[in-house]
C-alpha cells in the first residue's frame, strides 16, 4: 500500500499499509522507540477505502489483513489509529499458533509476572497501566501470550487503550508525550492509547515467571474484597479469555493447566483504583 510501517512487538512482526498517511503517522508517533522487524512480518493489517471513492469523500476505513472479519464495520478515517489497533489485535486473535493467547493485562516485577483479567470494564488495564508507572515493567495489555513449552509469559507490550474515565486518571501521571490522540465517538467512547515506558520496550524479549492471576471486578458500590478462586472456575475463565485456547488442542490445555498449578489466583472487587492497588499490593506480598 502507498502507506505503510513495519513494527516489532514482543515476538511478533506487523506490517501496517494504509490508504492514507494519517493512521500511520499516528501509529509511528504512538510507537516511537519500537524496533522495526528485521524480516519477514508475521501479520499484514491493511487499512483500505471501503469503496474507491471513500478515499476522498467521507473517507471510510476498512480493516483488512491476513484474517479479517467479513461483517465488521467500516471507521471513520479520524478514528484510522484505532482501526489500525483493532487491525492487529484481529489477526492475534484469529492468526496467533504458537502461544496460548489471553484476553488479560501482565505485569512483571523480580521475573515474577501478575496476570490480571475480567470483563470490559473490569478495570485491568486501568490497573496495568497504574502499575506499570509504579515501578513495575508492563509486558502487556491486551493478550498475554504463554509459552506451552516452558510455562512462561511472554511480553507483548503494545499502546495501552485507555477509556473515558481512565484517560485523566492516568494521564495525571503518566508523561504526556507517551500519549496519543484523544479518539472520540468511538464503539466504546473516548479511548487514547498510552505507550509504555522505555524500559518496558527495552525489555520486551524478557519473558517472565507466572506468579499470581488476578479477576479484578470494578464497581463504585462495591466494598474492597479478595475471595480465592479455586483451579475449575479459574480454568473455565481462562478458557473463555483466550482467543485460541480451541486452536492449539492438547498444548493449550497442558499449557493452561501448568499456568494454573503454577499461580495462585483471587478475585478483588474494589470501589477505586487506590482500594486496588491496596489489595494488588497486599496479594503480591503475601507470595513470599
Amino acid at each position: 500500500m502507498r502507506h505503510s510501517l513495519g513494527l516489532q512487538v514482543g515476538p511478533t512482526a506487523f506490517r501496517v499499509g494504509s490508504d492514507w498517511p494519517e493512521p500511520i503517522a499516528a501509529l509511528r508517533r504512538l510507537y516511537a522507540g519500537y524496533p522495526t522487524p528485521e524480516g519477514a512480518c508475521d501479520f499484514t493489517v491493511r487499512l483500505e477505502a471501503e469503496k474507491p471513492w471513500r478515499r476522498w469523500l467521507r473517507p471510510s476505513v476498512a480493516i483488512r489483513g491476513d484474517f479479517v472479519l467479513p461483517d465488521a464495520a467500516p471507521l471513520p478515517l479520524p478514528l484510522g489509529l484505532l482501526a489500525a489497533e483493532m487491525g492487529m489485535n484481529l489477526q492475534m486473535a484469529l492468526g496467533h499458533k504458537h502461544y496460548l493467547l489471553l484476553h488479560a493485562s501482565t505485569v512483571e516485577k523480580d521475573g515474577r509476572a501478575l496476570l490480571m483479567t475480567g470483563h470490559s470494564g473490569s478495570g485491568k488495564s486501568t490497573l496495568a497501566a497504574i502499575l506499570g508507572e509504579r515501578g513495575w515493567r508492563l509486558m502487556g495489555d491486551e493478550f498475554a501470550l504463554l509459552d506451552p513449552d516452558d510455562g512462561s509469559l511472554h511480553a507483548f507490550p503494545r499502546a495501552i487503550s485507555l477509556k473515558n474515565g481512565a484517560i485523566s486518571l492516568v494521564a495525571g501521571i503518566a508523561d504526556e508525550t507517551r500519549l496519543g490522540p484523544l479518539l472520540q465517538g468511538t464503539p466504546k467512547g473516548a479511548i487514547r492509547h498510552l505507550r509504555p515506558q522505555a524500559d518496558a520496550i527495552a525489555r520486551m524479549g524478557e519473558s517472565a515467571r507466572p506468579a499470581l492471576i488476578l479477576f479484578p471486578r470494578f464497581g463504585a458500590d462495591l466494598d474492597a474484597a479478595v475471595r480465592p478462586v479455586g483451579a475449575a472456575e479459574v480454568f473455565v475463565r481462562l478458557t473463555q479469555a483466550s482467543t485460541n485456547y480451541v486452536a492449539l488442542g492438547e498444548r493449550g490445555f497442558t499449557a493452561l493447566t501448568g499456568l494454573i498449578d503454577a499461580a495462585p489466583a483471587h478475585a478483588i472487587d474494589y470501589p477505586d483504583t487506590e482500594a486496588a492497588l491496596a489489595l494488588v499490593d497486599r496479594l503480591w506480598g503475601e507470595l513470599g
